[in-house]
């Protein structure tokens, strides 16, 4: 069983200010809305805290065995408007409250002291936050996301095993920024180690703020790179050596250049795919509605004969005023693999 506060409805009552009375000032009166809207943000919080327990109670009592389990959750959602996606998030942060509050770190009366945006920072972050957040929390004080984000980052930059020693000591000196730091961490953690230490080689001569912004620009390309790099099928025909082209590109200072690159043909390949769907369903559709049609239906006639641009081997499609009324002509031709041509660089 799980037990949970009801809120005062009285807390609701609060008086707004007049917008057509002159007497606040600008400041004055945004002051006022900004607390009348934290105070629904935090009843937005434990309203959507009790709603995510109710749906994990729904999942849970679904999936119980039998075939089709599940199925009476989704409909569940369906019959209120709820998608799946919205669901679980619904659930994680019903997750997330049980966690900060069951484990005895946060007191459950505290809850109401968090925005929903710092109440889920919150659950986001290391233990050691956590735990200084709640206690916070605990004496009453009012959390707000910039405040937790704030310790957070103090907490990563001045801890992660990612760091040179040279930045964490000058962060702990109040020398160096951890709104800076942070992102860099963030940013260092998901390079594979060579890569890292190369990055780190260069923090440690250089533990300025400019390099560490450079730097952060630089792993976040090469992350990146690396991730797209690995989704893109062209390459998958040819032996690449993408580590030594993103070296390449980085004493070139364009490896953002090609970052957006390797971005820019994932999305291609992935609306090619989609593109190629489309065109075989919309085929197979038109040509199921020609074989039903006749003479005597010579408007259907009409509009399946305009979709042939779209639907055949040779497509002209219009890219609008915006390109000048220009139309792009496409031709497919669908070929089996082993009628590929050995790919080459002219």
């Amino acid at each position: 069983m799980h037990s949970f506060a009801v809120p005062d409805p009285l807390a609701l009552q609060f008086e707004l200010p007049d917008p057509e009375k002159d007497e606040l000032s600008k400041t004055e009166f945004f002051a006022r809305l900004e607390q009348a809207w934290d105070v629904c943000d935090r009843f937005d919080l434990q309203t959507e805290i009790w709603r995510g327990k109710i749906l994990r109670a729904v999942r849970d009592r679904e999936k119980r065995g039998g075939e089709g389990r599940g199925a009476g959750f989704l409909q569940w959602l369906r019959e209120r408007d709820i998608s799946k996606t919205r669901a679980y998030s619904l659930i994680q942060l019903a997750e997330s409250a049980d966690d900060l509050v069951g484990g005895g770190v946060l007191q459950e009366s505290s809850v109401n002291k968090f925005s929903k945006r710092a109440f889920l920072e919150t659950a986001q972050a290391v233990p050691e936050v956590q735990q200084m957040i709640s206690e916070a929390a605990n004496e009453g004080k009012e959390i707000t996301r910039k405040q937790v984000r704030l310790l957070s980052d103090e907490f990563t930059a001045a801890t992660s095993p990612f760091l040179p020693e040279e930045i964490r000591q000058r962060t702990q000196d109040n020398l160096l920024p951890p709104r800076v730091v942070a992102p860099l961490v963030r940013e260092l953690q998901k390079l594979p180690e060579p890569q890292m230490e190369d990055l780190q080689k260069a923090l440690s001569q250089q533990p300025e703020i400019d390099c560490i912004k450079e730097v952060t620009n630089t792993a976040k390309w090469i992350t990146k790179a690396t991730e797209a790099s690995s989704a893109v099928r062209a390459f998958q025909q040819v032996e690449l050596n993408l580590e030594k082209a993103m070296q390449e590109a980085q004493r070139l200072d364009s490896l953002g250049l090609l970052a957006d690159a390797l971005g820019q043909a994932q999305s291609l390949e992935s609306s090619v795919l989609k593109f190629h769907t489309a065109w075989r369903k919309l085929g197979g559709i038109s040509e199921r509605l020609w074989v039903e049609s006749g003479s005597s239906t010579p408007y259907l006639r009409d509009v399946l004969g305009a979709l042939q641009s779209l639907s055949g081997a040779t497509m002209r499609v219009s890219l609008g005023e915006i390109s000048g009324g220009k139309r792009l002509r496409i031709q497919l031709i669908e070929e089996a693999p082993d009628q590929l041509e050995p790919p080459y660089i002219e």
